[in-house]
């Protein structure tokens, strides 16, 4: 990709078309040649470009609120295969859950005026831990439930902390009901001498831990070893959740919990306080006092200014809030500089309005070294207590009388919904109330709809019209009903969106003959795969789970009813399967679909429309029940668990051990294939194993573990067993033996091992100079504090090809492996090479100085790959 800008995430590069110019020509050609064959244009039809690494193929994305969404919205996409010629497309504009887009900063130009402010969201993000769970970002539900959990919500490209904020923004992010323009009346007078705010007001209720909470957990101090005061502790939700989870934790309130005793803690946390306190000399109190209370840490959180949401009125250094109480919003500068100036201590930010200050400053350094090493301590959700509904101004009467009638209003408006339509006067239930409250039914179907939003009527009137499209071509195969003995609700329905019941059945008729029209089905099939119901082989078939089948267009549904009628009811399958050509329908079902990312087929039923038969089979003793690979080709990403099943399939093919083109694997094949490469199936996840394998099982395709481990002189003069006492120590060896050691014997023939793994034990009875702290010898040993011998981890041996030059496997392996560390000592003797996770490829030159000694040097790859063959690197460096 040479210079282009943007991200790249696997094998796929990312970018904005803001960043068109600076693409190289090859790749700007292509992506003219992807826009021709979608017939899209730039900018209009797609904002942003994802190329695959060998360019052949270019997905063209629309992302409609790229610059003004904090984590924008896919709206639609193209995939253009560049070899064949070929475009498949994709909507997301119904979906509810759909995917989105994280570190848009990457995707622009170095110089585009937004970029730092989406860098900054990106580093709040990453400062709170929201991108530790890869599976869970990538689509908006699990997205928005993920930064709640984390204690913020998100306002405009800011994250703020789910603290005491009250300015009418309900934890939504949907405005209250109650910030009309009413209460202003009540912030036009300012308050009198004398006047303190209403700060028991200030104290929400939360259904999970709040953001300070949050970063406790996830730094390890929430595991067990230390004490916990909350000092301001609100209505008590995090002490109840931390005394849920066995911790040591008491709060004290002015308000919420007066009588609590205030005590001394290890961690003391000043939650949110701060900020609602409106005198100064208070708020320095409150400050120091708590400090005073905290023996290792003390957590400050504040609210933080968000210039986008003016809220209130001016008064002293914060504002006055809509219900009459004080907030402070501070900028991260600001809390930093005020707890520094009160406690002449250097507090540390660690999270959007977040910061520690430590009494121990021991402690302090053991943070700061550890802080970026991911240890998170998961914390089960506190009991939500009661939640209290304080009275409020209430001067809007038209807010006032939906709030007063908000549930028989919210019942009318989802009948609406349902029906498609306005109901009639006699098919409203329990009418009185809106009677009362508006007169007739017609006038608060008035008042609720001037509240909704039209199109979603809209929507529900078009869907309802398919579903009596399909109701009334489906019992066609019945004596057909006269008007007069249909129920009264669909014979309204009939008369609101047909006219007449002729109408509807001879649109009805019409709507079931096409079901012998391939190119009919074949075009449903087609615009129901483009919006993620199904999996469509083109041409042949479209395969889509059952929950998805009402979502299906009219047409496809009708289809799959008349199957319905030969064979019987379709929900009971997993799977249903529409054979666009041949006039079939095929039902699948699973064992255990919805917990298994690789389901097993039991039982399988092909309904054939023309020849009015049916096929059955059943897996099991005879026939070997096979995996169902890609499920997520069949599901919809509404579906439980559907990153986590994207992810494991990712995971799988990653792994390039299997051809998952066409049926895939024999399960068998598959298992025994995975065990011997040391991979496990738990859940929905593809682990390493934890088991401890013979030393004889093979290592790679030459090698066995005890080739690895039984070698050396020093092994073979003590008879040490030597044998590594970790599971993740031998998944290591096989990765070295996989990546490094096997290609090279397959290039240049077997290989003499002179040094492989080390145990702690072994490493004691070395002769010489060997730092098992770096070597890479102890793989993933642990030494007796539990922690790693060799914090590269990954495993390294040394060994020799005899009648080769060392130098020149020493320059393949650098040109054809993804090494770790390779150290080469010269044409004749041994070489050193390791294979770890992060593969930083660092070549050391063992030269031999005047005196004798070995002396390394570190030689980059491109001029080590230049040496002359037989040449020095010492003298061809200097």
């Amino acid at each position: 990709m040479g210079s282009t800008p943007g991200k790249t995430v696997g094998q796929r590069n990312y970018f904005h078309v803001e960043a068109g110019p600076l693409l190289d020509a090859g790749l700007a050609t292509r992506l003219l040649e992807a826009e021709r064959l979608a017939g899209v244009r730039r900018s209009a039809h797609y904002n942003l470009i994802r190329v695959d690494a060998d360019g052949s193929h270019v997905a063209l994305l629309h992302y409609p609120g790229f610059f003004d969404e904090p984590f924008p919205v896919l709206r639609e996409s193209w995939r253009v295969d560049l070899a064949n010629g070929t475009v498949g497309y994709r909507s997301h504009a119904d979906s509810l859950n759909p995917p989105i887009l994280h570190r848009k900063e990457l995707l622009l130009p170095a110089d585009h005026p937004r970029r730092a402010e989406y860098a900054a969201l990106t580093a709040a993000a990453e400062s709170i831990g929201l991108f530790d769970q890869p599976t869970r970002i990538g689509y908006q539900r699990q997205w928005l439930a993920l930064v709640r959990e984390k204690g913020y919500r998100i306002v405009g490209h800011t994250l703020f902390p789910l603290g005491n904020d009250d300015t009418g923004e309900s934890e939504s992010g949907t405005p209250s009901p109650f910030a009309g323009e009413g209460w202003r009346e009540g912030i036009e007078r300012l308050p009198q001498p004398g006047w303190l705010a209403a700060r028991q007001l200030t104290a929400l209720a939360r259904q999970g831990f709040s953001a300070p909470m949050q970063t406790l957990a996830r730094y390890g101090f929430l595991d067990g070893r230390f004490s916990l005061f909350d000092y301001g502790c609100g209505r008590g939700d995090d002490v109840r959740g931390l005394t849920e989870n066995s911790l040591s934790a008491a709060g004290w309130d002015p308000y919420h919990a007066p009588d609590q005793p205030i005590r001394p803690a290890d961690i003391v946390n000043l939650g949110f306080v701060v900020n609602v306190i409106e005198d100064f000399d208070e708020r320095l109190a409150a400050l120091t006092r708590a400090w005073s209370l905290a023996t290792r840490l003390l957590v400050v959180s504040v609210m933080l200014a968000n210039q986008n949401e003016p809220r209130g009125r001016q008064f002293r250094d914060g504002i006055l809030t809509q219900r009459g109480t004080f907030q402070k919003y501070y900028t991260q500068g600001e809390i930093k500089a005020f707890v520094e100036a009160a406690l002449d201590q250097e507090p540390i930010p660690v999270a959007p309005g977040v910061l520690y200050v430590f009494r121990d400053k021991e402690a302090e350094q053991r943070f700061l070294v550890e802080r970026y090493r991911s240890r998170r301590y998961p914390l089960p959700r506190p009991t939500p207590p009661a939640r209290e509904h304080p009275e409020r101004s209430r001067r809007d009467r038209a807010t006032e009388r939906y709030a007063e009638y908000r549930e028989p209003l919210e019942r009318l408006w989802n009948q609406c919904l349902a029906l498609g339509r306005w109901p009639d006067p006699d098919e409203v239930e329990n009418p009185a109330p809106l009677i009362a409250g508006f007169g007739s039914i017609g006038r608060a179907l008035r008042f609720i709809e001037a509240r909704k939003d039209p199109a979603d009527l809209a929507r529900a009137r078009t869907a309802r019209v398919a579903d009596l499209q399909v109701y009334l071509a489906l019992i066609q195969f019945d004596r057909r009903k006269s008007h007069a003995r249909l129920e009264r609700g669909l014979q309204r329905d009939i008369k609101a969106f047909f006219g007449d019941y002729a109408i509807a059945q001879s649109a009805a008729r019409n709507l079931l003959f096409q079901i012998a029209d391939v190119d009919a089905i074949a075009q449903a099939c087609r615009e129901a795969a483009e919006c993620g119901l199904g999996w469509l082989e083109e041409g042949r078939s479209l395969q889509l789970h059952a929950s998805l089948v009402e979502r299906l267009p009219p047409l496809p549904r009708v289809y799959i009813g008349c199957a319905a009628a030969l064979y019987g009811d379709w929900r009971h399958a997993d799977l249903v399967k529409i054979h666009i050509t041949s006039g079939k329908l095929s039902l699948l079902r699973y064992d255990d679909f919805a917990g298994q990312p690789l389901p097993r087929l039991i039982e399988r039923v092909k309904i054939k429309l023309r020849e009015q038969n049916i096929d059955y089979f059943a897996y099991g003793d005879r026939y070997e029940p096979p995996f169902l690979y890609h499920k997520s080709r069949y599901i919809h990403e509404e579906f439980p668990c559907y990153p986590e099943q994207l992810a494991f399939e990712a995971a799988l093919e990653g792994l390039g051990l299997f051809d998952l083109s066409g049926h895939g694997p024999p399960p068998a094949e598959l298992l025994d294939t995975l065990a011997r490469h040391r991979w496990m199936i738990d859940g929905l996840e593809l682990q390493r194993a934890r088991t401890i394998p013979d030393l004889d099982d093979p290592c790679g395709a030459y090698l066995t573990f005890r080739h690895l481990i039984e070698c050396g002189e020093t092994q073979a003069r003590t008879g040490l067993a030597n044998q590594p006492q970790q599971p993740d120590s031998y998944t290591a060896l096989l990765d070295l033996a996989r990546n490094i050691l096997d290609p090279v014997i397959d290039y240049f023939g077997m290989i003499r091992l002179t040094y492989g793994f080390c145990s702690p034990a072994l490493a004691r009875r070395i002769p010489g100079r060997i730092d098992p702290t770096r070597d890479q010898h102890a793989a993933h040993e642990v030494n007796c504090l539990g922690q790693p011998v060799c914090t590269r981890l990954g495993a390294a041996v040394d060994f020799i090809i005899d009648d080769e030059n060392m130098l020149e496997v020493a320059r393949w392996i650098v040109t054809h492996t993804p090494f770790d560390r390779l150290y080469c000592y010269g044409a004749d003797l041994p070489i050193h090479v390791s294979f770890g996770p992060n593969q930083d490829r660092q070549i050391v030159w063992m030269g031999t100085a005047k005196s004798g000694r070995r002396v390394p040097r570190v030689i980059p790859c491109e001029k080590f790959l230049a040496l002359a063959p037989g040449s020095s690197p010492n003298r061809t460096l200097d």
